[in-house]
């Protein structure tokens, strides 16, 4: 069995070079952008009014002014600026070349076209000249475009963007006792709720997740599953890839011609995890029960999904103090399914007493999963622990 970090390694060394697209800015929220994206002009554009009043020269605010004009936004006033001069103003508005300050019209008494000053402000009022970003400023790559993200893009006068290609993920679940949610099950049989469970996790990961329809336990079934697999970015096999009678996966994947990066983790839940290369396609081989399906899929699956666009394929974690008093743990790493309770200054997270991995209640119950590195000696409660936040 090889550790944790050194499968993540080899995991990710299956995700090849981000292919490239460019598409509108209106399709682009939450793709990864791939090439910097480089302001075409700068913003704001001039001298813009951040209020609604009176633009002058703040050498003629203690005395009255005349009103000579108005400036709107689209509506530049075209007039020269002198000493004594005023011009009425609205938000967003250019502000004339030797005008320097902008008052509030609330703080302004004015009696025909002539305006005095009753409250100054204590700022100027005036958005400065590319305040905002200049033209050339660069958005990097390497980040998940937010709707800040598109209103920036946009602002900066791009209509289009590159982003990574999604990831196609083909997702296979075999199994002879497995059936389709909505069935009818009869003795021995079960609905599948893994297949469903991570192609909502390739979806979150940014990726496009093809459910292939369940394999059943034989030769023929699954070779079907495999050819209807073949183009995908990546397969992901959901159990059969233990060493059972009737675990066929790893074997027919072998006889496939899939070159094999290694096969069990020391970890708990999701010790046999099966990863490699086959043909064009990487190819992750998950367990079968639940929770270690979904925590193999958080630690190995979703990390290669966003590295084939490009993106940091890290594992968040933070820190809490522990609710509860732990045992020593054993010779794998073990992610225990936890509570968090952010009421005081520090969060306290406490695991579940079951940690049994085919209950997947309990892990739409939690909120993150606590590490326990492997032989962590015992844990008292109020120590510092590490922990993967869930949820989105």
């Amino acid at each position: 069995m090889i550790t944790v970090p050194e499968a993540l390694s080899r995991v990710l060394a299956l995700a090849g070079k981000p292919q490239a697209e460019t598409i509108g800015l209106a399709q682009a929220h939450g793709r990864a952008l791939l090439e910097p994206a480089v302001a075409r002009l700068t913003q704001p554009p001039f001298n813009a009014s951040a209020m609604d009043g009176y633009a002058m020269r703040a050498v003629d605010m203690a005395g009255p002014m005349q009103v000579v004009g108005t400036a709107a936004a689209g509506h530049p006033w075209q007039g020269q600026a002198s000493a004594g001069q005023a011009l009425r103003i609205f938000t967003g508005a250019a502000v004339p070349d030797g005008f320097d300050h902008v008052e509030l019209q609330e703080h302004i008494d004015r009696n025909g076209d002539v305006i005095t000053v009753t409250t100054r402000s204590s700022g100027s009022n005036i958005r400065a000249k590319g305040n905002d970003f200049a033209q050339g400023d660069v958005m990097q790559a390497g980040r998940v475009l937010s709707a800040a993200d598109i209103g920036l893009l946009a602002a900066m006068n791009l209509p289009k963007v590159t982003v990574a290609k999604r990831p196609v993920v083909a997702i296979l679940a075999g199994g002879d006792e497995l059936l389709p949610p909505g069935s009818d099950p009869q003795p021995g049989q079960i609905i599948s709720s893994n297949d469903l469970a991570i192609a909502a996790m390739v979806t979150q990961a940014g990726g496009v997740a093809n459910i292939l329809p369940i394999a059943r336990d034989t030769d023929g079934s699954l070779r079907a599953s495999f050819a209807a697999a073949r183009g995908a970015d990546l397969i992901v096999t959901i159990g059969g890839a233990s060493v059972g009678d009737h675990d066929l996966v790893g074997k027919i994947a072998a006889e496939l011609g899939l070159d094999r990066a290694f096969y069990k983790i020391a970890m708990r839940p999701g010790k046999p995890l099966m990863a490699g290369k086959l043909l064009e396609s990487a190819m992750l081989g998950l367990p079968g029960n639940p929770v270690s399906a979904m925590t193999c899929g958080i630690l190995f699956m979703q990390p290669l999904i966003r590295a084939m666009q490009g993106l940091p394929a890290g594992i968040r974690t933070e820190h809490a103090l522990l609710g509860v008093p732990l045992k020593p743990e054993g010779p794998r790493q073990h992610y225990l399914r936890a509570k968090l309770d952010r009421t005081g200054m520090t969060p306290v997270i406490t695991p579940f007493s079951d940690q049994d991995s085919a209950r997947l209640s309990l892990m739409s119950q939690a909120d993150a999963l606590l590490i326990r590195p492997a032989h962590d000696p015992q844990k008292n409660g109020g120590e510092v622990v590490e922990y993967i936040p869930l949820g989105l």
